[in-house]
């Protein structure tokens, strides 16, 4: 009874770290669905432009925010040592190694247009595409500090600051998708190029108010985040890029897989690219909750990590994992007794194409509650290992799992054995339960077996 009572205060604990993360991430995931939804109410085209567009700032956003992501567990574990110095280091650093990201990636969003006709993608989309890409790719670098200042406060467990400033910023997107899109209120109609406006300056919203807020709130005074920022740490630099590194290809190699199927959807129709790009808003809006989650078990775990308390790392990880995997329930339930409905959001119904949208995208909705279960794993893994500073094996993990078994399934599946978008979509399932099988054994065969043994 102790133990479960022990374990329920956890959970609530934990709980209580998670839920301004998730809905900073849920609040943060708007931002996509809202430039989705209204692009899909001016017309399929433009639709199917942004889902290239977006998938192909993601990748690179992805890529780049390891640095950030890997600093919580650095940040979280400085903190269970006492050490607010480093604190201060490793987050400045950080942030050098997000704007030095973000300003090299601009020429990619300059020339995305040929790289996507390259790829494959009919040459009219890869123009809207590039039209996106040249206005959202000033988005990087303030994109990339709102990941560093999140990953700070969160170890620090401040988190419902990051909770408002997203929710602030998808208000603002929201507003400017609604003026620039369709031409309101006297502003010109610039479609996809008015949602990357949007999308821009509410990166810029976002991050001006995580710094004013790191710099000046009296608690956190103390660390003097901004205080010389423009004095290099190399000491600090290369700790935060060796460990930030494998974790922007661990990202790559996940997101990369989600936009290989995009590309290849692309190859079987603009319908098909559509539909699959509206079911994967739906299916990432239920992701996001097992990310605010494994983020939550970063700090929890890492703390105890610095601490030296293996039985707080193990209760965190098991703990997490529970509260992820109940909601895998609750998200197959929705996926499987109203995908029609949700979809319908996306679309407006006047459309020639939106019942053979809402057909495909009913679908795939039904198969991503398959591959819901493998997806919360996996991430939850990720989040366990980074608490614990281990990233480069799950790197290669992830490689293995995504790139030399899930895209080659996923391409066989749909076209040698021509199932087409289901096939692409079983593929991104196999790709998925091979990582999360490989991530939590090595999790729990590695610091869960230690944990259990200190107990």
């Amino acid at each position: 009874m102790q133990a479960r009572n022990a374990y329920v205060a956890g959970a609530r604990s934990l709980l209580g770290l998670a839920l301004p993360l998730i809905g900073s991430h849920l609040a943060q995931m708007i931002l996509h669905v809202t430039d989705t939804v209204m692009l899909g109410w001016y017309g399929v085209d433009d639709l199917a432009a942004v889902v290239l567009g977006a998938s192909t700032f993601f990748v690179l956003f992805i890529l780049g925010s390891g640095f950030a992501i890997g600093v919580m567990g650095m940040v979280a574990a400085a903190l269970g040592r006492g050490d607010e110095v480093q604190v201060r280091r490793d987050t400045r650093m950080a942030m050098w190694l997000s704007i030095l990201f973000g300003a090299a990636v601009v020429p990619v969003f300059w020339l995305s247009g040929p790289i996507l006709v390259m790829l494959g993608q009919k040459p009219h989309l890869a123009e809207l595409a590039q039209g996106y890409l040249r206005i959202a790719g000033f988005g990087m670098v303030p994109a990339l500090l709102v990941m560093s200042l999140k990953s700070y406060l969160s170890a620090l467990e401040r988190a419902p600051v990051v909770l408002w400033a997203t929710l602030a910023g998808a208000l603002l997107n929201g507003l400017v998708n609604w003026t620039l899109i369709f031409g309101h209120w006297g502003a010109p109609e610039m479609g996809v190029r008015g949602a990357a406006v949007a999308t821009t300056a509410t990166q810029v919203l976002s991050v001006a108010v995580l710094i004013v807020y790191a710099a000046w709130v009296p608690g956190l005074r103390r660390f003097h985040l901004f205080q010389r920022f423009w004095r290099p740490d190399w000491e600090a630099f290369g700790q935060v890029f060796r460990l930030g590194w494998p974790i922007g290809l661990t990202g790559l190699a996940e997101s990369g897989l989600f936009v290989a199927a995009a590309l290849m959807m692309g190859w079987v129709g603009t319908v098909e690219l559509a539909a699959h790009g509206i079911a994967m808003e739906i299916t990432a809006v239920a992701f996001m909750v097992h990310l605010g989650l494994s983020n939550a078990v970063t700090v929890r775990v890492g703390r105890a990590h610095g601490t030296g308390d293996a039985a707080a790392l193990r209760a965190a990880s098991i703990i997490g994992m529970g509260l992820s995997m109940g909601f895998v329930a609750v998200a197959v339930a929705v996926f499987l007794l109203v995908p029609a409905p949700i979809i319908g959001l996306f679309l407006d119904r006047t459309q020639e194409s939106t019942a053979a949208i809402v057909a495909f995208g009913t679908l795939l909705l039904g198969m991503a509650a398959l591959f819901q279960l493998f997806d919360a794993a996996q991430v939850m893994a990720l989040g366990m290992l980074r608490g614990v500073q281990d990233t480069r094996v799950p790197m290669w993990i992830a490689t293995f799992s995504y790139w030399l078994i899930g895209i080659p399934v996923s391409y066989v599946l749909a076209f040698p054995l021509e199932l087409g978008g289901a096939g692409l979509w079983l593929g991104l399932t196999v790709g998925l339960a091979v990582a999360a099988a490989l991530l939590l054994g090595r999790f729990w065969r590695g610091w869960g077996a230690r944990a259990v043994a200190a107990a």
